[in-house]
């Protein structure tokens, strides 16, 4: 028979059945947990972008938008049509609301306002054209939904148009403010992306807030012409 000679720091046990062998002892022991440690690395976290970063990133992505003209350029239709005595139709995109379209043009019609509302300060203390239309001016400067910055690029006594551009890329929208003329103090105006065949509604979204801007001071939308 052959003999078998144990050491007193290792125990040896082997299991045939299932083809493993245990090794236990204090110096083996020591040598798994420091192989475990190296197998199975610390999780490594991905450091917050600095503002330095986010603002290099805005720089490119606006560099991006000066190289590829993603303003577009001013249609050479805008202003009040001889044609129809009112402002220009929307195109077939779905980036457009205007005064001028059907009523029954979901996509792109929206009501006119009137800045001297019969219910309301039209019959208690109305204002001229001159003064709504600093009302007007005033709720634009101030008033930047989408973060869109506004820039008044033509006005005369009757006629307000602006650019306003996206903080990203530099997108451009024409939108126009006309006061009709007629005893019922009307404002029609439209709002149209330059590029692109969608807007998320960002310009009635955009119609909406200024809407809202100069109800605070009396004005109000009309449901008809």
């Amino acid at each position: 028979m052959a003999s078998m000679a144990a050491t007193p720091n290792t125990n040896l046990f082997i299991h045939n059945t299932h083809k493993k062998t245990s090794i236990s002892s204090p110096n083996s022991q020591i040598k798994l947990s420091i192989r475990s440690q190296k197998e199975d690395p610390p999780a490594q976290t991905t450091p917050q972008k600095t503002r330095r970063e986010i603002i290099l990133r805005s720089s490119e992505i606006a560099v991006l938008g000066a190289i590829f003209q993603f303003s577009g350029t001013k249609p050479k239709y805008l202003g009040v049509q001889k044609s129809t005595g009112g402002l220009a139709l929307c195109p077939a995109t779905n980036n457009c609301v205007s005064t001028s379209e059907n009523i029954t043009d979901l996509t792109h019609y929206a009501p006119p306002w009137n800045y001297n509302p019969p219910e309301g300060r039209g019959s208690k203390k109305p204002v001229n054209k001159e003064q709504a239309m600093e009302e007007l001016v005033q709720v634009i400067k101030s008033t930047k939904p989408d973060k869109f910055t506004p820039k008044i690029t033509e006005k005369r006594d009757d006629y307000v148009r602006v650019e306003y551009e996206s903080p990203i890329l530099g997108f451009v929208d024409d939108v126009e403010f006309w006061f009709a003329p007629g005893k019922k103090s009307i404002v029609q105006y439209r709002s149209a992306s330059r590029l692109g065949n969608f807007d998320f509604d960002v310009n009635r979204k955009r119609i909406k807030a200024l809407r809202e801007a100069l109800e605070k001071k009396g004005w109000a939308s009309e449901k008809s012409l």
